[in-house]
């Protein structure tokens, strides 16, 4: 008798037959990005085919999205305004709460998630209050849980704190009680390495720190054990989901994160994974689609239930 695993390989018929890892639409989070102004779409120079969209032309892509398949989006705001506070964060007028609203009003069975952080609203690029030059973790509690009331009243069926302030489930779980919100679930950025992959999204959401960096307060990316702590502070906190976040550095996280608790697993595929494969494939040196395929692939494979990309209408398209 001859052992040929080959024999399983022969066909792309028989190789989707026993595929072990498979993409499912349903996995997706299409992350966009909302901007002040009407009839803008500007296209982000460092992530190719993504965009800075005003909330009319944000409706007009969360549509297409569900007509390709897509279930979820997650709203990220370019506020018209920034303060040291970041005060438009909870403005019921807010760039993020126009934008949940419209989609909600106009764009039916499409699960709406909040990204809450203050550092797209803050005039200094941190995510919280500044004392003494530095991120003061408790007083920012407080602002995230008033974020996430007012994100919550406007729409949102997910609330995704990630600013990695200690305490800040809690905070927001506390919040969204107090505010007769209970049944509102929160999808914490419970894992999230201070990652150089960072760099685009910092252009697209206009974000970058104006002083220092975030390493105080997200994880250093040599930490696993530490991560798995993170998680665990926030399941005793509250937490209904949790999130990695980046993925393809972290699968090893993403992996050890799934064995060690029953929630559902997100990972985020993040601005400079997302763009180094657009950069490469557009200078012809990889096949962009398969490389694609094969990262998401491998970050489900992974553990991850849930993953967040900007590849998710082409990945819609194909699967």
């Amino acid at each position: 008798m001859h052992i040929r695993p080959r024999r399983l390989r022969r066909t792309a018929a028989i190789r989707s037959m026993v595929r072990e890892t498979r993409l499912n639409v349903a996995d997706l989070i299409y992350p966009l990005f909302v901007c002040p102004g009407e009839g803008v779409r500007r296209e982000i120079g460092s992530m190719p085919g993504v965009f800075n969209l005003s909330v009319d032309q944000l409706v007009k892509e969360a549509e297409a999205a569900k007509g390709d398949g897509i279930t979820s989006l997650i709203i990220f705001g370019l506020p018209e305004t920034k303060d040291n506070e970041g005060s438009d964060a909870w403005a019921e007028d807010g760039i993020t709460q126009r934008a949940i609203r419209a989609i909600k009003r106009d764009v039916k069975d499409i699960l709406v998630i909040a990204d809450n952080c203050l550092c797209e609203y803050t005039d200094h690029g941190h995510c919280g209050v500044i004392e003494n030059n530095d991120v003061a973790n408790d007083p920012t509690l407080k602002l995230l849980g008033k974020t996430a009331v007012s994100q919550a009243k406007a729409g949102a069926d997910i609330i995704a704190p990630s600013g990695m302030m200690d305490g800040m489930v809690a905070a927001i779980r506390s919040s969204l009680d107090d505010a007769g919100l209970s049944e509102i679930p929160i999808l914490s950025y419970a894992i999230k390495y201070a990652s150089s992959f960072y760099g685009p999204f910092r252009e697209a959401a206009d974000s970058a720190p104006q002083f220092g960096d975030r390493r105080g307060y997200q994880m250093d990316p040599a930490n696993v054990r530490e991560a798995m702590r993170e998680a665990e502070l926030d399941v005793i906190e509250g937490a209904d989901m949790l999130m990695v976040k980046p993925a393809l550095p972290f699968l090893d996280v993403i992996r050890a994160a799934k064995e060690e608790f029953d929630l559902p697993l997100a990972a985020y595929q993040v601005s400079g994974e997302y763009s180094q494969i657009k950069a490469a494939g557009r200078l012809g040196w990889i096949d962009e689609e398969r490389v694609m395929m094969e990262s998401l692939t491998s970050i489900k494979r992974a553990g991850a239930d849930l993953i967040l990309t900007y590849f998710a209408r082409d990945v819609a398209r194909l699967i």
